[in-house]
């Protein structure tokens, strides 16, 4: 279904940035709803930031328009738009409490006392820093600074608000718990959060959308679910998990070839015959015994991760990745079952430009 103007917030149009014969972003195209969660998740260099920086007013680009609410604000400076930005580093003052930093815009504002303390009481309770007012901001754990940030970035009322990585100062166990927070108070506002990371797991469980770039271009736009299971080509399906990919042969719909047998699957319009990729996921390969499964091979590697091993076969001439809760030994001899909805096929060389 085409999204409505009405409900399209922010439209990069043909966005192109170059610093000097460098090309950091090239013809992209991309449109932001109201209310969205939506994350740009590429490794680094790939123009996830400089996107942000063009939304932010920090860059401009060099070719194309960036459409704010049906207008073009290439030009508008930061200040004047209705965006704020939590970064990595959360540059908060270090000279004033809790309370100031979040009430700071407010004042820059000029609005009254009463209005202010209002604001900054109702937004320090939506993130959870009830009675810290007079706390300093040095004597805050890294996940509290954080939500000082945020709360003094959310209380000037944006439309969006744009966060270039600002996870990834914390530990782990703070870091999911952030991940959960940040989508909760998303939610509780109903505005649009646009989020830059690196991490896989973090888009994944934050996300309405998720926007894979690589190398200035954009190489996917999906749910977190299509992103995972419907891989559009081979960079996508690497970064995003982990996958085994092989080469295959489509003879016809529903028919592949790859490591020399024949497979069910669920994929169609695809040329006779043609040359595909197989993307299948290491937890979606089935243990069996050796010599009943569709492929059969030797363990060359168990590792224990936790909630399952990670088991390295070697088939043929192809290392397989495998996850799994069953504990096998190395130079163990077992079958492998791949059934035909874990099987994902992908055209040779294809991505969105």
């Amino acid at each position: 279904m085409q999204d409505s103007n009405k409900d399209i917030i922010i439209d990069l149009k043909n966005i192109t940035k170059k610093y000097g014969n460098n090309t950091v972003l090239e013809n992209l195209n991309l449109y932001i709803r109201r209310n969205e969660f939506i994350t740009l998740l590429g490794p680094s260099g790939c123009g996830k930031t400089t996107t942000l920086n063009i939304i932010a007013g920090f860059e401009e680009p060099n070719e194309g328009d960036l459409v704010f609410e049906g207008k073009v604000i290439n030009e508008l400076p930061p200040h004047k738009r209705q965006i704020n930005t939590v970064f990595q580093r959360y540059a908060l003052f270090t000279h004033m409490n809790v309370y100031e930093n979040v009430a700071f815009g407010l004042r820059i504002k000029k609005l009254s006392e009463k209005e202010i303390k209002e604001k900054v009481k109702n937004m320090l309770k939506l993130v959870d820093l009830e009675g810290y007012e007079k706390r300093s901001t040095d004597s805050l754990s890294g996940g509290q600074q954080q939500r000082v940030a945020i709360a003094r970035a959310l209380v000037n009322e944006p439309k969006v608000l744009l966060l270039d990585e600002p996870l990834a100062a914390l530990d782990l166990k703070l870091r999911k718990e952030m991940q959960l927070e940040l989508k909760r108070i998303q939610k509780s506002l109903g505005i649009t959060f646009i989020f830059v990371t690196h991490d896989q797991e973090e888009a994944l469980t934050m996300s309405d959308t998720i926007v894979v770039m690589n190398k200035g271009k954009i190489q996917q736009i999906g749910t977190p679910q299509d992103i995972y299971n419907e891989p559009k080509n081979k960079f996508v399906a690497r970064f995003i998990g982990e996958s085994n990919i092989v080469d295959g042969i489509m003879h016809e719909d529903y028919r592949v070839s790859f490591e020399g047998r024949e497979f069910e699957c669920v994929d169609k319009g695809f040329d006779k015959d043609e040359n595909v990729d197989v993307v299948i996921r290491p937890e979606d390969i089935k243990l069996a015994e050796f010599g009943q499964g569709m492929l059969n091979g030797v363990v060359t590697s168990v590792i224990f991760k936790g909630v399952h091993y990670e088991i390295e076969v070697q088939a043929n001439n192809k290392k397989w990745l495998i996850h799994n809760t069953k504990h096998v030994m190395v130079d163990e001899k077992i079958g492998m079952n791949i059934y035909p909805e874990d099987i994902h096929i992908m055209r040779k060389a294809r991505g969105m430009g």
